[in-house]
């Protein structure tokens, strides 16, 4: 997701986050969507980013990152996202999703 505060970031996040998805060979991890490349689902163009498996912007262990697309990283943050900006019950958004089939 676009980081919005680099400030809690490492100086050499872009160094790091440009090594995980290299070593993912410029794929999403979890779904069959290639950097800079049309989204399989969306027809969206890729941009790749890098998602901390647990959640802790200050792990940067190989074993917590992950490359990802928009799509992926914001359905596996879904919860932190509907959390921030709506009431509306978590379990209708995760419905809705798994009615797209975007899950």
């Amino acid at each position: 997701m676009p980081i919005k505060d680099w400030s809690k970031y490492p100086k050499e996040w872009k160094k790091i986050s440009k090594a995980v998805i290299e070593k993912a060979n410029n794929c999403c991890k979890l779904c069959p969507s290639a950097n800079y490349k049309p989204h399989w689902k969306t027809g969206s163009k890729v941009v790749l980013t890098v998602h901390h498996i647990d959640g802790n912007i200050n792990n940067n262990s190989k074993y917590n990152l992950i490359a990802l697309c928009q799509r992926c990283h914001l359905i596996l943050d879904l919860e932190l996202h509907i959390g921030k900006r709506t009431k509306i019950n978590k379990k209708y958004w995760v419905e809705k999703i798994k009615q797209q089939k975007l899950i």
